[in-house]
């Protein structure tokens, strides 16, 4: 009986996200797929839940709107701080990313939005928050995690133990989480 998604298996796809204006936001191919482990929150949870009971070969379209996805926007992310709480030597541009510990010491991405005078616009949201996501996916491979990738909570790599979590390329809005160790992201970047 063949494989179907479900907690445990770890699932290899091929994908193309987009957005509602249909502008191509990250993919996957064929011959560089996006692995995962199904169950461990490393994709957003519209998509993983419409995977679910899928099988090799299956194709399908999933719409993902915000709230399942990225979240919606955060007013409270968005924020102007002084230039003096940056490096001087760096050359902030719009659309920089950096990181900072929020108050309970979890790593948190911010976006320089702009920069006026001796001030700097950021926006601590996903780039994606807010945005309808729109997922054209391609079942190629399930099998069943390992003792070790369930403890880890991540899939590992043909070659068994890699944490090189860059089996492809990736965007600066890629649209799936990739799961660190430290817990912080959903990418959240």
């Amino acid at each position: 009986m063949a494989q179907t998604i479900s907690e445990g298996k770890v699932v290899q796809l091929s994908y193309s996200l987009t957005n509602t204006k249909g502008e191509l936001l990250d993919r996957a191919d064929r011959n560089e797929p996006f692995t995962y482990l199904h169950g461990a929150s490393q994709i957003v949870p519209g998509l993983e839940g419409a995977l679910v009971g899928l099988k090799t070969g299956d194709t399908k379209k999933v719409k993902v709107e915000a709230a399942e996805g990225y979240g919606e926007v955060d007013a409270d992310l968005q924020l102007t701080v002084k230039r003096t709480q940056f490096p001087a030597d760096v050359d902030m541009q719009p659309g920089m990313q950096f990181e900072t510990r929020g108050p309970d010491g979890t790593g948190m991405i911010f976006t320089i939005m702009g920069v006026t005078g001796d001030s700097v616009k950021i926006d601590g949201n996903h780039p994606l928050a807010g945005e309808t996501l729109h997922f054209d996916v391609e079942v190629l491979e399930i099998r069943d995690a390992t003792d070790e990738e369930k403890q880890h909570g991540h899939a590992h790599g043909p070659e068994g133990h890699g944490h090189d979590h860059g089996d492809h390329e990736h965007g600066d809005d890629c649209g799936h989480d990739h799961g660190d160790d430290d817990g912080h992201h959903g990418h959240s970047h």
